[in-house]
């Protein structure tokens, strides 16, 4: 069973049904046994970094999703992705998970760029990775965020996009894949991701 965390905040019927519609089966949940004993876990998230910080620490989730990325299958996405690195800039300086050294920044409206960023973009692929199976550079999915990551470690990024700049939209390791982007809401190509997690988590 993949557990999708559920701390208030985020699309989380979206994603599970998401799941659902490639074959696997999801459970939002903030059950810290359920989440544990979870074969796999998804991390989503829309809101304020500090506000879901706050609820996850209110609701005993800190350690325990600490301890899943190092060990199972994890998926985290767009808030789920930013709150990984060490400190968000969001309303002044805020303390993240610290799981990848780094920091989350915001985009800067300036000319024709519009922030949020909203829509449809491309990415472009850094490296292969199985939760990235079927898909290529120049395929485009759904974002809508305000900050971006900045990690330390290049070796983590999976994909990049470009909106003014260029910046990560999605990392990956041996067990873990976060993306800036909603699979969710990414149709065909999304569902994809989704699938591949499931695949990855059923194999594992």
């Amino acid at each position: 069973m993949i557990a999708i965390v559920d701390y208030g905040m985020g699309n989380l019927r979206s994603v599970q049904k998401g799941f659902e519609r490639v074959g696997f089966e999801a459970e939002v949940t903030r059950d810290v046994g359920k989440i544990m004993s979870a074969q796999g876990v998804v991390l989503p998230g829309v809101g304020a970094f500090h506000a879901c910080m706050e609820n996850l620490t209110r609701l005993g989730l800190i350690e325990p999703i600490c301890q899943i990325v190092r060990k199972k299958p994890f998926l985290g996405i767009c808030l789920g992705f930013q709150l990984l690195f060490s400190e968000s800039e969001e309303f002044g300086k805020q303390k993240g998970l610290d799981l990848f050294a780094g920091k989350v920044v915001g985009f800067h409206s300036s000319g024709d760029l519009k922030v949020p960023h909203m829509g449809w973009n491309r990415i472009e692929k850094k490296k292969d990775s199985p939760f990235l199976e079927g898909l290529s550079s120049g395929d485009y999915v759904y974002f809508v965020h305000s900050f971006y990551v900045v990690p330390e470690n290049a070796s983590v990024v999976a994909t990049t996009t470009d909106y003014g700049e260029t910046f990560v939209s999605s990392i990956a390791t041996e067990n873990l894949f976060a993306c800036q982007f909603h699979p969710e809401k990414s149709q065909e190509l999304g569902l994809r991701i989704l699938a591949n997690f499931g695949r990855f988590v059923t194999s594992n």
